[in-house]
Order: C-alpha cells, then sequence, then structure tokens
C-alpha cells in the first residue's frame, strides 16, 4: 500500500518516536489537530507499513546488562548452509540485539548486551561451536554517547 507522508504526518511520526505512551489527546495537541484526524492518520500509517510493533525501552544497566560488545566476524563460508546455519544461531541468542551484514573486510557486526565479560564468553563460545568463523574481533563499548532508534523526521 502507498502513501503520501505530509507535514502533519511527520509531526506525528516524531511525537510516536518521542514517546508513543502519549495518548492520541497529547499527539494531537502537539501536531496542532484533533484527536480523530490524528487516529485516522495513524490507522493508515500503520495500515501502510509505516509503523510498526510497538515496544518499551528498557533500561539494560538497570537491569544487569553493564556490557555492551560489537562483535566483528570475519567467514570464509559464504555457502547458502553455513549462511542459514548463522543467521539461525543470531536468532536464537537473545543477547543479540543487532546483527548486520557488511560490505567490506568484515562480513558481519553484531551488537552483543550481556552481564559481563564472562557473560560475553559464554555466548562467544556457544556461538563458536554452531559455526565456524575465520576471525572474531569483541569491542568493548566503555560509554554509550547516543542510542536512539528514531528516524531523522
Amino acid at each position: 500500500m502507498d502513501v503520501r507522508i505530509d507535514e502533519t504526518d511527520r509531526k506525528i511520526l516524531k511525537e510516536l518516536q518521542r514517546d508513543a505512551s502519549q495518548s492520541l489527546d497529547e499527539i494531537a495537541r502537539e501536531v496542532g489537530s484533533s484527536k480523530t484526524p490524528v487516529w485516522n492518520r495513524i490507522r493508515k500509517m500503520r495500515e501502510a507499513g509505516v509503523l510498526g510493533k510497538q515496544t518499551v525501552e528498557l533500561d539494560a544497566e538497570a537491569l544487569g546488562f553493564e556490557a555492551c560488545f560489537f562483535v566483528l566476524i570475519r567467514t570464509s563460508e559464504h555457502e547458502a548452509d553455513w549462511q542459514r546455519r548463522f543467521l539461525e544461531a543470531l536468532r536464537q541468542r537473545p543477547e543479540v540485539q543487532e546483527a548486520h551484514r557488511l560490505a567490506g573486510d568484515i562480513d558481519y557486526i553484531l551488537k552483543v548486551r550481556v552481564q559481563n565479560a564472562r557473560a560475553y564468553d559464554a555466548f562467544y563460545q556457544a556461538l563458536i561451536s554452531e559455526v565456524r568463523v575465520h576471525n572474531v574481533t569483541a569491542l568493548l563499548s566503555m560509554e554509550e554517547i547516543k542510542s536512539t532508534t528514531a528516524l531523522p523526521l
């Protein structure tokens, strides 16, 4: 379904990105509209696939997940079976918050959130026991400076 996004839609999307738990009244007030037109626009954008699932942002450190690793993976395996097993292994691990296939010298980068270095090692050992990788480099994030899922509307 094709949907055209106008300036009012962009304002609504910005508000939803800022805080999706706001009431329709609050969003309508912020975008200078009334509740029913805002609801209709949100419904149309949801039906068009512009809006996905709604989730809650948790504080990882407050929950004991104090270590964030960026894992660079190089592989000499590029067959479909290896890739299927590798992707399935990543999907089965809740520690993997993001996984990207890259162009360039590194084949994959993972964002892995765990309690500590010992928990990362357990993750690493489990991963390499399931799939063969050529080289793994783990980079510990010392400080999260910016993290957002918001798009620059």
